[in-house]
Protein backbone atom coordinates (compact mmCIF):
# COMPACT_ATOMS: atom_id res chain seq x y z
CA UNK A 1 0.00 0.00 0.00
CA UNK A 2 1.24 3.75 -0.43
CA UNK A 3 2.20 6.09 2.15
CA UNK A 4 -0.06 8.72 3.23
CA UNK A 5 2.59 11.46 2.30
CA UNK A 6 1.88 10.51 -1.12
CA UNK A 7 -0.56 12.86 -3.30
CA UNK A 8 -3.72 10.46 -4.24
CA UNK A 9 -3.97 12.30 -7.75
CA UNK A 10 -0.52 10.90 -8.48
CA UNK A 11 -0.96 6.82 -6.85
CA UNK A 12 -2.88 3.87 -6.50
CA UNK A 13 -2.42 0.34 -5.81
CA UNK A 14 -1.19 -0.80 -9.54
CA UNK A 15 1.31 1.80 -10.46
CA UNK A 16 2.76 2.56 -6.25
CA UNK A 17 6.56 0.71 -6.52
CA UNK A 18 6.46 -3.11 -6.05
CA UNK A 19 8.11 -3.55 -2.40
CA UNK A 20 11.24 -5.61 -2.65
CA UNK A 21 9.15 -8.66 -1.46
CA UNK A 22 7.35 -9.10 -3.98
CA UNK A 23 10.48 -8.73 -6.78
CA UNK A 24 9.98 -12.67 -7.39
CA UNK A 25 10.53 -12.49 -11.21
CA UNK A 26 13.90 -14.79 -11.76
CA UNK A 27 15.79 -14.86 -15.09
CA UNK A 28 13.65 -17.89 -16.54
CA UNK A 29 10.41 -15.66 -15.85
CA UNK A 30 12.06 -12.74 -17.56
CA UNK A 31 13.07 -14.98 -20.69
CA UNK A 32 9.85 -16.94 -20.89
CA UNK A 33 8.08 -13.56 -20.83
CA UNK A 34 10.14 -12.46 -24.01
CA UNK A 35 9.48 -16.15 -25.72
CA UNK A 36 5.94 -16.16 -25.17
CA UNK A 37 6.01 -12.33 -26.34
CA UNK A 38 8.02 -13.14 -29.37
CA UNK A 39 6.50 -16.07 -30.64
CA UNK A 40 3.67 -14.54 -32.90
CA UNK A 41 2.11 -14.41 -35.76
CA UNK A 42 3.60 -10.42 -36.72
CA UNK A 43 6.92 -12.21 -35.71
CA UNK A 44 6.56 -14.81 -38.66
CA UNK A 45 4.76 -12.24 -40.94
CA UNK A 46 7.70 -9.56 -40.51
CA UNK A 47 10.57 -11.37 -42.01
CA UNK A 48 8.77 -12.80 -44.70
CA UNK A 49 7.32 -9.87 -45.92
CA UNK A 50 11.37 -8.69 -46.08
CA UNK A 51 11.87 -11.02 -48.85
CA UNK A 52 8.86 -9.67 -50.47
CA UNK A 53 10.46 -6.43 -50.95
CA UNK A 54 13.80 -8.03 -52.33
CA UNK A 55 15.83 -9.15 -49.42
CA UNK A 56 17.38 -12.79 -49.91
CA UNK A 57 16.53 -14.80 -47.19
CA UNK A 58 19.79 -14.67 -45.04
CA UNK A 59 19.58 -10.70 -45.70
CA UNK A 60 16.08 -11.33 -43.93
CA UNK A 61 17.70 -13.04 -41.03
CA UNK A 62 20.67 -10.80 -40.33
CA UNK A 63 18.21 -7.75 -40.32
CA UNK A 64 15.70 -9.41 -37.66
CA UNK A 65 19.19 -10.43 -35.25
CA UNK A 66 20.56 -6.81 -35.73
CA UNK A 67 17.20 -5.07 -35.24
CA UNK A 68 16.94 -7.14 -31.79
CA UNK A 69 20.51 -6.77 -30.72
CA UNK A 70 19.68 -2.78 -31.09
CA UNK A 71 16.81 -3.01 -29.38
CA UNK A 72 17.71 -5.03 -26.70
CA UNK A 73 20.25 -2.02 -25.54
CA UNK A 74 17.61 0.38 -24.81
CA UNK A 75 15.44 -2.11 -23.58
CA UNK A 76 17.51 -3.77 -20.72
CA UNK A 77 18.89 0.46 -20.10
CA UNK A 78 15.41 1.15 -19.21
CA UNK A 79 14.27 -2.15 -17.56
CA UNK A 80 17.39 -0.67 -15.51
CA UNK A 81 15.45 1.81 -12.99
CA UNK A 82 12.14 -0.55 -12.69
CA UNK A 83 13.96 -3.06 -10.98
CA UNK A 84 16.10 -0.24 -8.78
CA UNK A 85 12.96 1.37 -7.73
CA UNK A 86 9.59 -1.49 -8.73
CA UNK A 87 8.49 1.59 -10.47
CA UNK A 88 5.96 1.30 -13.48
CA UNK A 89 6.36 3.25 -16.62
CA UNK A 90 4.45 6.41 -16.89
CA UNK A 91 5.86 7.01 -13.26
CA UNK A 92 9.53 7.08 -14.40
CA UNK A 93 8.05 9.57 -17.06
CA UNK A 94 7.51 12.13 -14.50
CA UNK A 95 11.04 12.26 -13.75
CA UNK A 96 12.04 13.50 -17.59
CA UNK A 97 8.41 14.84 -18.56
CA UNK A 98 6.90 16.29 -15.63
CA UNK A 99 4.39 14.84 -12.96
CA UNK A 100 1.61 16.24 -15.78
CA UNK A 101 3.93 16.08 -19.12
CA UNK A 102 4.12 11.98 -18.04
CA UNK A 103 0.80 11.70 -19.72
CA UNK A 104 1.17 13.25 -22.87
CA UNK A 105 4.62 10.26 -23.84
CA UNK A 106 2.56 7.62 -22.13
CA UNK A 107 -0.79 7.99 -23.85
CA UNK A 108 0.98 8.08 -27.20
CA UNK A 109 2.44 4.69 -26.12
CA UNK A 110 -0.68 3.22 -24.91
CA UNK A 111 -2.54 4.51 -28.27
CA UNK A 112 0.23 2.64 -29.83
CA UNK A 113 -0.23 -0.42 -27.62
CA UNK A 114 -4.15 -0.41 -28.64
CA UNK A 115 -3.63 -0.61 -32.06
CA UNK A 116 -1.21 -3.56 -31.70
CA UNK A 117 -4.20 -5.25 -29.33
CA UNK A 118 -6.69 -4.79 -31.43
CA UNK A 119 -4.17 -6.49 -34.79
CA UNK A 120 -3.39 -9.21 -32.54
CA UNK A 121 -6.65 -9.79 -31.68
CA UNK A 122 -7.66 -9.65 -35.26
CA UNK A 123 -4.62 -12.40 -35.54
CA UNK A 124 -6.13 -14.60 -33.24
CA UNK A 125 -9.49 -14.69 -34.25
CA UNK A 126 -8.34 -15.19 -38.02
CA UNK A 127 -7.05 -18.74 -36.65
CA UNK A 128 -10.39 -19.49 -35.06
CA UNK A 129 -12.42 -18.34 -37.93
CA UNK A 130 -10.21 -20.63 -40.08
CA UNK A 131 -9.75 -23.72 -37.55
CA UNK A 132 -13.91 -23.78 -37.44
CA UNK A 133 -13.93 -23.38 -41.66
CA UNK A 134 -11.22 -26.35 -41.75
CA UNK A 135 -13.44 -28.23 -39.32
CA UNK A 136 -16.90 -27.38 -40.44
CA UNK A 137 -15.87 -27.50 -44.19
CA UNK A 138 -17.93 -23.50 -44.98
CA UNK A 139 -16.60 -21.40 -47.36
CA UNK A 140 -15.53 -17.44 -46.47
CA UNK A 141 -18.25 -15.76 -46.77
CA UNK A 142 -18.33 -11.83 -48.45
CA UNK A 143 -17.85 -9.25 -46.43
CA UNK A 144 -20.08 -6.82 -44.40
CA UNK A 145 -19.13 -3.73 -46.80
CA UNK A 146 -18.70 -0.71 -44.21
CA UNK A 147 -16.49 -3.18 -41.64
CA UNK A 148 -15.01 -4.88 -44.18
CA UNK A 149 -14.77 -8.20 -42.64
CA UNK A 150 -17.37 -10.98 -42.84
CA UNK A 151 -20.14 -11.33 -39.81
CA UNK A 152 -18.75 -14.55 -39.14
CA UNK A 153 -15.02 -13.28 -39.18
CA UNK A 154 -15.90 -10.58 -36.53
CA UNK A 155 -17.67 -13.16 -34.59
CA UNK A 156 -14.51 -15.04 -33.95
CA UNK A 157 -12.17 -11.54 -33.21
CA UNK A 158 -14.66 -10.88 -30.37
CA UNK A 159 -14.67 -14.32 -29.44
CA UNK A 160 -10.85 -14.39 -28.72
CA UNK A 161 -10.97 -10.85 -27.67
CA UNK A 162 -13.11 -11.58 -24.67
CA UNK A 163 -10.80 -14.09 -23.78
CA UNK A 164 -8.21 -11.76 -23.41
CA UNK A 165 -10.13 -10.01 -21.31
CA UNK A 166 -10.49 -12.61 -19.09
CA UNK A 167 -6.65 -12.46 -18.63
CA UNK A 168 -6.87 -8.55 -18.04
CA UNK A 169 -9.37 -9.23 -15.64
CA UNK A 170 -7.25 -12.23 -13.54
CA UNK A 171 -4.27 -9.25 -13.51
CA UNK A 172 -0.39 -9.43 -13.45
CA UNK A 173 0.14 -13.01 -11.94
CA UNK A 174 -1.57 -14.76 -14.70
CA UNK A 175 0.11 -13.08 -16.85
CA UNK A 176 3.11 -14.40 -15.81
CA UNK A 177 1.76 -17.87 -15.67
CA UNK A 178 0.52 -17.84 -19.24
CA UNK A 179 3.85 -17.24 -20.30
CA UNK A 180 5.88 -19.85 -18.30
CA UNK A 181 3.34 -22.36 -19.25
CA UNK A 182 3.25 -21.58 -23.50
CA UNK A 183 6.57 -20.49 -24.16
CA UNK A 184 8.38 -24.14 -24.88
CA UNK A 185 4.83 -25.60 -26.46
CA UNK A 186 4.47 -22.42 -28.62
CA UNK A 187 8.50 -23.08 -29.80
CA UNK A 188 7.75 -26.53 -30.63
CA UNK A 189 4.49 -25.70 -33.02
CA UNK A 190 6.62 -23.30 -35.44
CA UNK A 191 9.72 -26.19 -35.57
CA UNK A 192 7.04 -28.60 -36.42
CA UNK A 193 5.54 -26.54 -39.30
CA UNK A 194 8.86 -25.50 -40.85
CA UNK A 195 9.63 -29.30 -40.96
CA UNK A 196 6.39 -30.04 -42.46
CA UNK A 197 6.96 -27.19 -45.14
CA UNK A 198 10.60 -28.53 -45.78
CA UNK A 199 9.66 -32.03 -46.24
CA UNK A 200 6.91 -30.92 -48.66
CA UNK A 201 9.10 -28.74 -50.36
CA UNK A 202 11.96 -31.31 -51.14
CA UNK A 203 14.44 -29.58 -48.18
CA UNK A 204 16.54 -26.63 -47.54
CA UNK A 205 17.79 -26.41 -51.15
CA UNK A 206 14.67 -26.01 -53.45
CA UNK A 207 13.18 -23.58 -50.59
CA UNK A 208 16.68 -20.89 -50.70
CA UNK A 209 16.96 -21.08 -54.48
CA UNK A 210 14.51 -18.92 -55.49
CA UNK A 211 15.02 -16.33 -53.07
CA UNK A 212 19.27 -16.48 -53.36
CA UNK A 213 19.95 -13.38 -55.82
CA UNK A 214 21.12 -9.76 -54.10
CA UNK A 215 19.74 -7.04 -54.84
CA UNK A 216 22.58 -3.92 -56.12
CA UNK A 217 23.80 -2.58 -53.57
CA UNK A 218 21.96 1.01 -53.87
CA UNK A 219 19.06 -0.80 -54.04
CA UNK A 220 19.58 -2.94 -50.78
CA UNK A 221 20.62 -0.04 -48.77
CA UNK A 222 17.20 1.58 -48.60
CA UNK A 223 15.64 -1.79 -48.29
CA UNK A 224 17.98 -2.86 -45.21
CA UNK A 225 17.39 0.49 -43.44
CA UNK A 226 13.45 0.22 -43.52
CA UNK A 227 13.92 -3.17 -42.66
CA UNK A 228 16.17 -2.63 -39.29
CA UNK A 229 14.16 0.58 -38.46
CA UNK A 230 10.76 -1.54 -38.77
CA UNK A 231 12.42 -4.35 -36.55
CA UNK A 232 14.13 -1.81 -34.11
CA UNK A 233 9.96 -0.85 -34.25
CA UNK A 234 8.75 -3.55 -34.05
CA UNK A 235 9.80 -3.59 -30.11
CA UNK A 236 10.21 0.10 -29.61
CA UNK A 237 7.09 0.27 -27.39
CA UNK A 238 8.45 -2.53 -25.08
CA UNK A 239 12.04 -0.57 -24.78
CA UNK A 240 9.72 2.18 -23.48
CA UNK A 241 7.17 0.43 -21.00
CA UNK A 242 9.91 -2.95 -19.91
CA UNK A 243 9.58 -1.15 -16.73
CA UNK A 244 6.19 -2.22 -16.21
CA UNK A 245 7.55 -5.88 -15.57
CA UNK A 246 11.27 -5.05 -14.99
CA UNK A 247 9.89 -3.52 -11.58
CA UNK A 248 8.83 -7.58 -10.83
CA UNK A 249 12.56 -8.87 -11.14
CA UNK A 250 14.65 -9.95 -8.45
CA UNK A 251 17.94 -8.22 -9.50
CA UNK A 252 19.59 -6.01 -12.68
CA UNK A 253 21.53 -9.41 -13.57
CA UNK A 254 17.99 -11.54 -14.12
CA UNK A 255 16.31 -8.92 -16.18
CA UNK A 256 19.44 -8.42 -17.96
CA UNK A 257 20.41 -11.98 -19.18
CA UNK A 258 16.78 -12.91 -18.82
CA UNK A 259 15.87 -10.58 -22.12
CA UNK A 260 19.11 -11.33 -23.54
CA UNK A 261 18.62 -15.46 -23.95
CA UNK A 262 14.70 -14.59 -24.60
CA UNK A 263 14.67 -11.43 -26.71
CA UNK A 264 16.85 -12.08 -29.58
CA UNK A 265 17.73 -15.51 -30.14
CA UNK A 266 13.68 -15.98 -29.96
CA UNK A 267 12.61 -13.24 -32.78
CA UNK A 268 15.31 -14.60 -35.18
CA UNK A 269 14.45 -18.09 -34.57
CA UNK A 270 10.68 -17.49 -35.18
CA UNK A 271 11.80 -14.98 -38.47
CA UNK A 272 14.04 -17.98 -39.70
CA UNK A 273 10.70 -19.98 -39.46
CA UNK A 274 8.78 -17.72 -41.32
CA UNK A 275 10.96 -17.18 -44.14
CA UNK A 276 11.78 -20.97 -44.40
CA UNK A 277 7.80 -21.91 -44.47
CA UNK A 278 7.06 -18.94 -46.68
CA UNK A 279 10.05 -19.74 -49.06
CA UNK A 280 8.59 -23.73 -49.35
CA UNK A 281 5.15 -22.32 -50.29
CA UNK A 282 6.48 -21.00 -53.55
CA UNK A 283 7.93 -24.35 -54.28
CA UNK A 284 4.72 -26.23 -53.24
CA UNK A 285 2.28 -23.84 -54.58
CA UNK A 286 3.96 -21.23 -57.04
CA UNK A 287 3.17 -17.60 -56.79
CA UNK A 288 4.81 -15.27 -54.34
CA UNK A 289 4.57 -16.89 -51.75
CA UNK A 290 2.04 -17.23 -48.64
CA UNK A 291 3.31 -14.90 -45.54
CA UNK A 292 0.20 -15.31 -43.68
CA UNK A 293 0.73 -18.98 -41.58
CA UNK A 294 -3.10 -19.37 -41.21
CA UNK A 295 -3.57 -19.75 -44.94
CA UNK A 296 -0.03 -21.83 -44.94
CA UNK A 297 -1.96 -23.92 -42.30
CA UNK A 298 -5.41 -23.86 -44.38
CA UNK A 299 -3.20 -26.05 -46.72
CA UNK A 300 -1.58 -28.19 -45.01
CA UNK A 301 -4.19 -31.05 -45.70
CA UNK A 302 -5.29 -32.71 -42.70
CA UNK A 303 -8.06 -30.87 -41.32
CA UNK A 304 -7.84 -31.71 -37.60
CA UNK A 305 -4.08 -31.29 -37.30
CA UNK A 306 -4.52 -27.96 -39.33
CA UNK A 307 -7.10 -27.15 -36.14
CA UNK A 308 -4.46 -28.44 -33.86
CA UNK A 309 -1.94 -25.94 -35.65
CA UNK A 310 -4.21 -23.01 -35.74
CA UNK A 311 -5.03 -23.37 -32.22
CA UNK A 312 -1.66 -23.26 -30.99
CA UNK A 313 -0.96 -19.84 -32.94
CA UNK A 314 -4.04 -18.66 -31.10
CA UNK A 315 -2.26 -19.29 -28.17
CA UNK A 316 0.35 -18.01 -29.61
CA UNK A 317 -0.82 -14.73 -30.08
CA UNK A 318 -2.96 -14.58 -26.65
CA UNK A 319 0.52 -15.19 -25.10
CA UNK A 320 2.21 -12.38 -26.87
CA UNK A 321 -1.19 -9.73 -26.88
CA UNK A 322 -2.03 -9.85 -23.00
CA UNK A 323 2.07 -8.85 -21.99
CA UNK A 324 3.36 -6.46 -24.95
CA UNK A 325 -0.62 -5.00 -25.38
CA UNK A 326 -2.17 -4.87 -22.67
CA UNK A 327 0.05 -4.21 -19.32
CA UNK A 328 1.52 -0.85 -20.54
CA UNK A 329 -1.95 1.14 -21.28
CA UNK A 330 -3.45 -0.51 -18.47
CA UNK A 331 -0.50 1.53 -16.11
CA UNK A 332 -0.98 4.19 -18.50
CA UNK A 333 -4.77 4.91 -18.75
CA UNK A 334 -4.05 4.15 -14.84
CA UNK A 335 -1.46 7.00 -14.47
CA UNK A 336 -4.19 9.09 -16.53
CA UNK A 337 -6.35 9.85 -13.24
CA UNK A 338 -5.09 6.72 -10.53
CA UNK A 339 -7.86 7.50 -8.44
CA UNK A 340 -10.40 6.77 -10.79
CA UNK A 341 -8.64 3.85 -13.19
CA UNK A 342 -7.04 1.15 -12.08
CA UNK A 343 -4.82 -2.01 -13.94
CA UNK A 344 -8.29 -3.85 -14.75
CA UNK A 345 -10.27 -0.36 -15.71
CA UNK A 346 -7.13 0.64 -17.98
CA UNK A 347 -6.77 -2.58 -19.58
CA UNK A 348 -10.53 -2.33 -20.35
CA UNK A 349 -10.40 0.98 -22.38
CA UNK A 350 -7.51 -0.94 -24.07
CA UNK A 351 -9.63 -3.75 -25.25
CA UNK A 352 -12.58 -1.35 -26.04
CA UNK A 353 -10.56 0.84 -28.25
CA UNK A 354 -8.55 -1.97 -29.62
CA UNK A 355 -12.09 -2.92 -31.35
CA UNK A 356 -12.69 0.78 -32.44
CA UNK A 357 -9.45 0.89 -34.88
CA UNK A 358 -10.50 -1.76 -37.01
CA UNK A 359 -7.19 -3.56 -37.30
CA UNK A 360 -7.78 -6.10 -39.78
CA UNK A 361 -7.28 -3.07 -41.97
CA UNK A 362 -4.18 -2.24 -40.22
CA UNK A 363 -2.51 -5.71 -40.97
CA UNK A 364 -4.23 -6.28 -44.21
CA UNK A 365 -1.19 -4.91 -46.26
CA UNK A 366 2.15 -6.55 -45.39
CA UNK A 367 3.78 -3.66 -47.51
CA UNK A 368 1.96 -0.73 -45.33
CA UNK A 369 2.33 -3.24 -42.37
CA UNK A 370 6.10 -2.33 -42.62
CA UNK A 371 6.43 1.40 -44.01
CA UNK A 372 3.20 2.86 -42.80
CA UNK A 373 2.40 1.11 -39.14
CA UNK A 374 5.90 0.07 -37.60
CA UNK A 375 7.87 3.09 -38.79
CA UNK A 376 5.58 5.49 -38.76
CA UNK A 377 4.70 4.96 -34.68
CA UNK A 378 8.72 4.07 -34.44
CA UNK A 379 9.32 7.84 -35.10
CA UNK A 380 6.85 9.03 -31.92
CA UNK A 381 8.69 6.48 -29.49
CA UNK A 382 12.13 6.56 -30.71
CA UNK A 383 12.31 10.50 -29.14
CA UNK A 384 10.44 8.92 -25.80
CA UNK A 385 13.53 6.41 -25.76
CA UNK A 386 16.51 9.34 -26.04
CA UNK A 387 14.85 11.45 -23.62
CA UNK A 388 14.29 8.73 -21.07
CA UNK A 389 17.33 7.35 -21.16
CA UNK A 390 19.33 10.37 -21.16
CA UNK A 391 17.73 11.29 -17.96
CA UNK A 392 18.33 8.84 -16.07
CA UNK A 393 21.52 7.53 -16.90
CA UNK A 394 23.33 10.93 -18.17
CA UNK A 395 21.41 13.66 -15.40
CA UNK A 396 20.55 12.10 -13.01
CA UNK A 397 23.31 8.89 -13.07
CA UNK A 398 20.50 6.30 -11.97
CA UNK A 399 19.51 8.37 -8.71
CA UNK A 400 15.53 9.02 -8.47
CA UNK A 401 13.64 9.89 -5.35
CA UNK A 402 10.42 7.49 -5.22
CA UNK A 403 8.64 9.42 -2.72
CA UNK A 404 9.20 13.00 -5.25
CA UNK A 405 7.96 10.71 -8.16
CA UNK A 406 4.06 10.67 -6.78
CA UNK A 407 4.00 13.92 -5.19
CA UNK A 408 2.14 17.13 -7.08
CA UNK A 409 4.93 20.34 -5.87
CA UNK A 410 7.86 17.96 -5.54
CA UNK A 411 10.82 18.39 -7.46
CA UNK A 412 9.68 16.38 -10.86
CA UNK A 413 6.65 19.01 -10.97
CA UNK A 414 9.20 21.42 -13.18
CA UNK A 415 6.59 24.21 -15.14
CA UNK A 416 3.17 23.57 -14.00
CA UNK A 417 3.90 19.52 -13.85
CA UNK A 418 5.37 20.09 -17.44
CA UNK A 419 9.31 19.08 -18.60
CA UNK A 420 9.34 21.74 -21.14
CA UNK A 421 12.79 20.31 -21.77
CA UNK A 422 11.43 16.68 -21.75
CA UNK A 423 8.68 17.68 -23.93
CA UNK A 424 10.40 20.68 -26.33
CA UNK A 425 13.06 17.35 -27.06
CA UNK A 426 10.54 15.41 -28.06
CA UNK A 427 8.61 17.53 -30.56
CA UNK A 428 11.57 18.75 -32.09
CA UNK A 429 13.12 15.33 -32.32
CA UNK A 430 9.61 13.85 -34.27
CA UNK A 431 9.50 16.98 -36.58
CA UNK A 432 12.24 15.51 -39.20
CA UNK A 433 10.71 12.69 -40.00
CA UNK A 434 6.98 14.16 -40.28
CA UNK A 435 7.54 14.95 -43.90
CA UNK A 436 8.45 11.18 -44.59
CA UNK A 437 5.55 9.91 -43.17
CA UNK A 438 3.17 12.35 -44.60
CA UNK A 439 4.37 10.91 -47.87
CA UNK A 440 4.00 7.77 -46.80
CA UNK A 441 0.45 7.59 -46.20
CA UNK A 442 -0.49 10.11 -49.55
CA UNK A 443 -1.04 13.21 -47.60
CA UNK A 444 2.10 14.78 -49.69
CA UNK A 445 3.09 14.36 -52.70
CA UNK A 446 7.16 12.38 -52.91
CA UNK A 447 8.03 15.00 -55.97
CA UNK A 448 7.34 18.24 -53.52
CA UNK A 449 9.36 16.44 -50.97
CA UNK A 450 13.19 16.55 -51.09
CA UNK A 451 14.55 13.14 -50.66
CA UNK A 452 16.67 13.50 -47.51
CA UNK A 453 12.80 13.55 -45.79
CA UNK A 454 12.24 10.23 -46.66
CA UNK A 455 15.54 9.09 -46.24
CA UNK A 456 15.34 9.82 -42.50
CA UNK A 457 11.86 8.72 -42.54
CA UNK A 458 13.12 4.93 -43.28
CA UNK A 459 15.45 5.42 -40.39
CA UNK A 460 13.07 6.90 -38.13
CA UNK A 461 13.30 5.70 -34.95
CA UNK A 462 17.47 6.04 -34.82
CA UNK A 463 16.71 9.97 -36.32
CA UNK A 464 14.38 10.31 -33.22
CA UNK A 465 16.31 8.69 -30.56
CA UNK A 466 19.57 10.05 -31.36
CA UNK A 467 18.09 13.50 -31.28
CA UNK A 468 16.23 12.74 -28.37
CA UNK A 469 19.25 12.33 -26.31
CA UNK A 470 21.20 15.09 -27.54
CA UNK A 471 18.42 17.69 -27.52
CA UNK A 472 17.07 16.86 -23.73
CA UNK A 473 20.80 16.80 -22.40
CA UNK A 474 21.34 20.71 -24.04
CA UNK A 475 18.22 22.06 -22.83
CA UNK A 476 19.10 20.82 -19.36
CA UNK A 477 21.86 22.31 -20.19
CA UNK A 478 20.75 25.74 -20.90
CA UNK A 479 18.15 25.49 -18.01
CA UNK A 480 19.32 23.07 -14.82
CA UNK A 481 17.01 21.93 -12.76
CA UNK A 482 17.72 20.34 -9.08
CA UNK A 483 18.15 16.68 -9.34
CA UNK A 484 17.86 15.66 -5.90
CA UNK A 485 15.81 17.14 -2.77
Amino acid sequence: MHQPHHDDSLINDDIAPVPVAKRTWSTRDIAALWVGMAVCIPTYSIASSLLGNGLTWWQAVLTVFLGNLIVLVPMTLNAHPGTAYGIPFPVLLRASFGTRGANVAAMLRGVVACGWFGIQTWVGGDAIYSTLGMMFGWDKPEAISWLGISGGQFACFMVFWAINVFFILKGMESIRWLEVLSAPFLLLVGVALMVWAVAKAGGFGPVFAGNSRALPVNEFLPVFGAGLTAMVGFWATLSLNIPDFSRYARSQKDQVLGQAIGLPPTMTLYSFIGIVVTGATVVIYGGDGIWNPVDVIGKIGSPWLSALALIALAIATLSTNIAANVVSPANDFSNLAPKHISFRTGGMITAVIGILMMPWKLYADPNGYIFTWLIGYSALLGPIAGIMIADYFVLRRRKLDVDELYRTNGIYRFTNGFSLAGLSAFLLSVSPNLPGFLVQIGALDAASVPDIFETLYRQAWFVGFGLGFVLFLAFRKVAPVKIHP
